[in-house]
């Protein structure tokens, strides 16, 4: 009965291998230890045997037994498996299409900027975010007693050494390796140890606008401004100078433009002004000029600042500038 025992074990391991269908193995289930199958017909045998075989026998059954059903279900689970997985695979459903990101505002309107201004001969140009005082005040004709050297306006690293606070040190720099014409803009990130909140961040981005040439005049200055104010908010838009006062430009002015919301009739937005201030300009100041080595009886230039935010807060109609920073995907979503 040895002989017989091992052969149907054998006979099972080689006829399930090839099963892939449940109801074959239900098939298979019935062959071997259904009520008819063959090793319910050996365990009717074993009533025959010696008393000394009964135990034997019977035990080497059950375990065969116990092992085929064993078997048959493991068979019956991969199957069931393989089954679930072939219907997560199903290529008749509609695809998911991944999401796609978009440009930063703050990159839609420098972009923007840059293309007027390729528009008008300005060429742009980069320079460090980490600059020396030299590069960052006294080039610029700032003196050492000016507020805005104070440590708690500027980020220090090192006594000489510090954030740059604007983009015009890019105008010293471009000027020492250039000679007459130039035209350039300087976009870039700039650093204030500004308290944030809807209207000021200690992190922003700034672009210096600078031309020098022979016969450089106020009037230039005010065309180039006013053509890149109507091309980037309209036709329509205005613009205004004031006078003002920077240690880089003589004479100085705060130029804005009429108001895009209200066409410069007042509104909540421009603060019943009409106007939008945008930054500050002048003609180079020939003390600038001589740190350049720029004969300044002979060339003259203009140049102007403006905030990029401000920019892209009036063209989006963002109210808060802390909006840029937080990457909240539900604002960067609708650019």
């Amino acid at each position: 009965m040895k002989a017989k025992i091992k052969e149907i074990e054998e006979k099972f391991n080689f006829e399930i291998k090839n099963i892939s269908l449940p109801e074959h193995l239900e098939e298979i289930r019935v062959k071997y230890i259904g009520r008819k199958g063959v090793l319910t017909s050996l365990l009717k045998q074993v009533s025959a045997l010696s008393n000394d075989e009964k135990p034997v026998f019977g035990r080497l059954l059950n375990n065969l037994k116990t092992n085929i059903s064993a078997r048959i279900s493991e068979e019956l689970a991969s199957i069931n498996s393989v089954k679930r997985t072939e219907a997560k695979l199903d290529i008749s459903l509609p695809g998911i299409s991944p999401l796609i990101g978009t440009k930063h505002p703050l990159t839609l309107i420098t972009q923007e900027i840059k293309e007027i201004f390729f528009g008008l001969g300005f060429e742009t140009v980069t320079g460090p975010e980490i600059e020396t005082e030299y590069y960052n005040f006294e080039a610029l004709n700032t003196p050492e007693d000016h507020p805005a050297r104070d440590e708690h306006d500027s980020f220090y690293i090192t006594d000489k050494i510090l954030l740059r606070t604007h983009t015009s040190p890019v105008q010293i720099r471009v000027m020492e390796k250039q000679k007459p014409p130039v035209r350039v803009i300087a976009p870039g990130r700039c650093f204030r140890r500004d308290a944030t909140d809807a209207t000021h961040s200690p992190i922003f981005h700034q672009v210096e606008g600078l031309a020098v040439d022979t016969n450089i005049t106020f009037g230039d200055l005010k065309g180039v401004l006013e053509v890149f104010a109507r091309q980037l908010f309209g036709r329509q838009t205005k613009i205004r100078f004031r006078p003002d006062f920077f240690p880089f430009t003589e004479p100085s002015a705060e130029y804005a433009f009429s108001c895009v919301n209200c066409k410069g009739k007042g509104c909540r937005i421009c603060k019943n002004t009409g106007w939008l201030e945008i930054g500050g300009a002048g003609m180079v100041d020939p003390e600038v000029f001589k740190m350049v080595h720029y004969d300044a009886e002979k060339y003259s230039g203009f140049a102007f600042g403006m905030g990029i935010e401000r920019i892209a807060m009036i063209k989006y109609h963002i109210h808060d500038i802390r909006m840029f920073f937080e990457n909240d995907l539900r604002f960067l979503r609708q650019f």
